[in-house]
C-alpha cells in the first residue's frame, strides 16, 4: 500500500472513531509502528490528526481555547456553585494554590473574604481582585499568557518549587474518562502539574461541558487527584470505576 493510501486510511478511521489508542489504529491499519508512527507524524504536520499519549485524536474532537473573557461568561452560574462547593473544603488557617482558570477564578473570590487563608496562584485576574479582599495573596510571576491571564515559565515553575500548600484547586480545558485531565498549552500543563505535586489535596474543578472533550495536552491521570467538583455526575458506571481509584466526587 502507497504511503498516500495509508494516510486516507487513517485520516477515514480517524475521523470516524474521533479518539483511539495506537494499538487500536495499528490493528486496523495492518503496518509496523514505526510506520504508523511516521504516517502520524506526517498527518499531524498536516493538521489531520492530533497525537497524545499512546493515541491518536481526530482535531474536531479537541475541545478549542477561546478567550479569557469568552469563558468567564460561559456556565457562569455552574463555576459558582462549583465555587460555592469547593470553599467548604478549605480549613481555617490552610494554605490554597488556586490555578488560573475562569471557574479557579471565582473560587478565588469566594475565598477572598476571609482573613483565616492564605491564597497563591498565578492569576493574574484573582491577583486584581485581591485588592478588594482580606486574604492574603502571594502571586507567582511569570510570563503573561494573555489569553488565560495564566503567569508562565520558568520563573513561574521555580517560585512553585518552594511552596507547600494544604489545597490545590486546579481546572482543566478537557476531560477524558480514561486519559483524565488535559488543557490547551504546555506551559501551562507543566504549571498544573506542579501545582498537584506542591499540596497535599488535590483538586480539580471542571463542569460537565468538560467531559469526554479533551484538549491537546495531557497534564494528569484521575489517580493524580483527590477530589473532583463538578456540576453533573458522569455516567454511573465510569463514576464507579473513577471512585475506585480513590477519587472522591462532589457534585455541586
Amino acid at each position: 500500500m502507497f504511503a498516500q493510501e495509508r494516510s486516507n486510511i487513517i485520516k477515514k478511521i480517524v475521523r470516524k472513531h474521533r479518539r483511539m489508542t495506537f494499538a487500536e489504529l495499528q490493528q486496523l491499519v495492518k503496518v509496523s509502528p514505526a510506520t504508523l508512527r511516521r504516517d502520524l507524524a506526517e498527518l499531524e504536520l498536516a493538521g489531520d490528526v492530533i497525537r497524545v499519549h499512546g493515541g491518536v485524536l481526530d482535531p474536531s474532537y479537541v475541545r478549542t481555547e477561546v478567550s479569557f473573557d469568552e469563558r468567564v461568561v460561559l456556565n457562569s452560574s455552574a463555576k459558582k456553585a462549583l465555587a460555592t462547593t469547593a470553599a467548604l473544603l478549605v480549613p481555617s488557617g490552610a494554605t490554597v494554590l488556586v490555578d488560573a482558570g475562569t471557574t479557579c477564578l471565582e473560587l478565588g473570590k469566594a475565598l477572598m473574604g476571609r482573613k483565616d487563608v492564605r491564597l497563591i496562584t498565578h492569576s493574574v485576574a484573582l491577583v486584581a481582585a485581591a485588592f478588594q479582599g482580606e486574604a492574603s495573596v502571594l502571586c507567582i510571576g511569570g510570563e503573561l499568557r494573555k489569553v488565560s491571564g495564566a503567569l508562565i515559565g520558568g520563573a513561574a515553575l521555580s517560585a512553585l518549587n518552594l511552596i507547600h500548600a494544604d489545597v490545590a484547586f486546579v481546572g482543566a480545558s478537557g476531560l477524558d474518562p480514561a486519559e483524565g485531565c488535559s488543557t490547551t498549552e504546555l506551559f501551562e500543563a507543566e504549571m498544573k502539574k506542579n501545582m498537584l505535586s506542591r499540596a497535599t489535596r488535590k483538586v480539580l474543578l471542571a463542569d460537565h461541558t468538560k467531559w469526554k472533550k479533551p484538549s491537546t495536552i495531557h497534564f494528569a491521570n484521575w489517580d493524580g487527584f483527590t477530589d473532583w467538583i463538578t456540576d453533573e455526575m458522569p455516567e454511573s458506571e465510569q463514576t464507579k470505576h473513577l471512585c475506585a481509584s480513590g477519587l472522591k466526587i462532589h457534585k455541586a
